[in-house]
């Protein structure tokens, strides 16, 4: 969520004032990294994780799981920590750090210190991942767990979810009929940022999601825990007016996204060429994760008809007014803008060749006097140029009075205002001024999952595929335009295996049919080819690394077709494991990639142990989370077939949940019949 200043941050009538000279001196800000920074080259492979939790407190005499608002108080703890404390992990694990969220049940972790390129440091994610949740752990009531879960099922239900429990009449920042004040972390910037996309954009935000039409829902569906009447805020009649859509589950605060829980991936690139490259590749990517980890079909204590996260945090925080969404002509307003502040990515930023401009085939607003100031004033390339001059036609949603005037050369807090408030799939992060830390990449579309292991899982394969899109030249593209129609597809309900995905269909570099025979690498760290019969084999490497040559342009050119020639439509299955004699599937490249590696067979069952359970779950012999939620709610005993997830189905859902993750209670439909989960090593929860 960004840094957490301590200052007065401004009201949007005051905040607005100050936008243009905020933009303005990000810019300045942006332009001095890319100056001082634009040609730095070397840096080596680091990367980390980021897992969010969402506290639970569990009720058993009422039967009743609650969102737990403790955060500052556990935050507090966690911070004096000083000593380690065992989580049965063999590897020696640096004491992780804990952050605030948005909501005030959250707790955001990282590992102490980033990864490496060292196998040892890929193996030992899950046990990481483990030694946090442990940690936590030890530092809640016997009562409260930390849990890995999206979307908290009843968040927003009248009645009693949170603990202590607060009434939402009292919402001013967000004026919900739902979520009240105290939901929202204390920080100033969160109601700040809640009150100020309200504001900006003139109305409440609205999200509907379609709701699961099971056997007993009334039709048309007319929510009867919408308070239709109430006229507290001069705001509430918006359900009434056409907010709220019949047969939808309305949600109307900034806290039903950001509430959210997800896993990301950052990864610190060579150079900003190998940055833009892995951008580029690793966004046709997104949406299949996003279908993969699917991990949230409950909202306000209804089953949805959809399974994913995105559009309802897309929706939470889009503070577009109704000119720029395209309801009214501009006037007061500069831009229409298509899409939410918080999407799916809009541009692919890479300038190597095999980046046709006919894949960039939407037409993306942007800030042609930013633009101009970065082209012809800066020399910047078209594509990163439209890229800021894009992410700059938003406004600073939160300034703080004492970082109006500052030292540009110092700081870049103007510049991470605005990008740090355009949440995408992927973010192309440039270096902090001053610091050590490279040009990198953020992977951000993936629901985080219910145990650890699944989340180790989807960071190995996340982690391997970067490489082998670098080591091999692996070529992603297709046009934006299809990306985005994978996105609306991957949220569907159980679209792992309903929907079909655009992919393409050769990635391989021009004149290679398998990628090991990629002449991508050069010298003796060079992939092995098995062609190679003449005793020259390279030899492989032993670890992870970044600094691979981009692919060279063939010497007599290369024939190009139409664009739209170029993919299809492609089952999961067929994407992540590959289509007989056509396409090797991203599992396939991960695997060939492996192969070049110069690793134990132990290490390489720990590999593939990971890479199972994405291959399974690919071919659906494994369930998504949000299916195997789905399937619980429906065979719940007290569940009446009416899509309505009531408190005893939500109670034994979490119980549920984190049986599972302890590995006390066994789901073969979910996770490998051998996954036992951290039950010897975490202890009981005090129950």
């Amino acid at each position: 969520m960004g840094l957490l200043y301590i200052g007065e941050p401004l009201g949007w009538e005051k905040a607005k004032r100050h936008a243009d000279r905020v933009r303005d001196l990000g810019i300045t800000q942006f332009l001095r990294i890319w100056s001082n920074l634009k040609d730095r080259q070397g840096d080596e492979l680091l990367w980390g994780d980021e897992v969010e939790y969402m506290v639970i407190s569990l009720d058993n005499e009422e039967k009743n799981a609650k969102l737990s608002l403790r955060q500052t108080e556990i935050l507090e703890k966690l911070s004096s920590i000083v000593s380690d404390i065992s989580s049965g992990c063999a590897e020696e694990v640096s004491v992780p750090k804990f952050h605030p969220e948005y909501g005030r049940y959250m707790l955001e972790s990282t590992p102490g210190s980033p990864y490496t390129g060292s196998i040892s440091d890929l193996l030992s994610v899950e046990c990481n991942m483990r030694y946090r949740r442990t940690l936590a752990r030890n530092y809640l009531k016997p009562n409260e767990i930390p849990m890995t879960f999206t979307s908290f099922p009843r968040l927003g239900v009248p009645g009693v979810f949170t603990e202590p429990y607060f009434d939402p009449k009292d919402a001013v920042s967000s004026h919900s009929l739902f979520l009240p004040e105290e939901i929202t972390n204390t920080h100033v910037r969160f109601p700040t940022l809640t009150a100020n996309i309200r504001i900006r954009r003139g109305s409440k935000v609205a999200i509907n999601l379609p709701l699961f039409i099971d056997e007993k829902v009334p039709r048309p569906f007319i929510d009867p825990t919408i308070p239709w009447d109430r006229s507290v805020y001069k705001e509430d009649p918006e359900a009434k007016n056409g907010a709220a859509l019949p047969d939808h589950i309305y949600m109307d605060a900034m806290g039903f996204g950001m509430g959210c829980c997800c896993l990301q991936l950052t990864f610190q690139a060579c150079n900003v060429d190998e940055a833009r490259r892995m951008y580029d590749a690793l966004t046709p990517v997104g949406p299949i994760l996003l279908a993969l980890s699917a991990a949230s079909p409950i909202w306000r204590g209804y089953l949805a008809d959809v399974d994913c996260r995105w559009n309802v945090i897309a929706g939470s925080v889009d503070d577009r007014t109704e000119e720029e969404r395209g309801l009214k002509p501009l006037k007061e307003n500069r831009f229409r803008i298509p899409k939410s502040r918080y999407d799916s990515v809009d541009l692919y930023l890479s300038k190597d060749w095999i980046n046709r401009p006919e894949y960039n085939d939407n037409d993306v607003p942007y800030d042609e006097g930013i633009y101009n100031r970065l082209t012809k004033d800066n020399g910047l390339d078209d594509l990163l140029a439209k890229h800021i001059s894009h992410l700059f036609i938003r406004d600073p949603i939160v300034i703080f009075q004492e970082t109006v005037c500052q030292d540009d050369e110092a700081s870049s807090d103007h510049f991470e205002n605005l990008q740090s408030t355009n949440w995408q799939t992927l973010r192309f992060k440039p270096p902090p001024p001053n610091s050590l830390i490279g040009w990198r990449v953020e992977f951000r579309s993936m629901e985080v999952q219910m145990t650890d292991f699944e989340n180790a899982a989807f960071s190995v394969f996340v982690v391997l595929l970067s490489r082998a899109i670098l080591s091999f030249n692996l070529n992603f593209y297709i046009p934006i335009s299809k990306v985005d129609e994978n996105m609306h597809r991957a949220q569907v309900r159980d679209a792992v295996r309903s929907r079909t995905f655009y992919f393409r269909k050769n990635v391989l570099p021009p004149g290679h049919s398998s990628p090991t025979a990629s002449t991508a690498s050069s010298g003796n760290s060079s992939p092995v080819d098995p062609s190679d019969c003449g005793g020259a084999l390279r030899r492989k490497e032993t670890k992870l690394r970044n600094c691979f040559p981009a692919l060279q342009r063939p010497v007599n050119g290369e024939h190009r077709g139409p664009v739209e020639d170029e993919y299809e439509e492609m089952s999961m299955d067929q994407i992540m494991n590959g289509k007989c004699g056509a396409f090797p599937g991203l599992l396939g490249l991960v695997n060939a990639y492996v192969d070049t590696l110069d690793v134990d067979q132990n290490s390489i069952q720990k590999i593939n142990k990971y890479l199972d359970v994405i291959k399974r779950r690919s071919n659906g012999t494994l369930q998504t989370p949000a299916a195997w939620i789905r399937n619980f709610v429906r065979s719940h005993p007290a569940y009446k077939f009416d899509s309505v997830v009531s408190q005893e189905i939500n109670y034994d859902l979490m119980v549920a949940v984190d049986d599972i993750e302890r590995g006390v209670r066994r789901e073969p439909t979910l996770l490998p019949e051998d996954y036992n989960g951290g039950a010897n090593d975490q202890g009981s929860i005090g129950l």
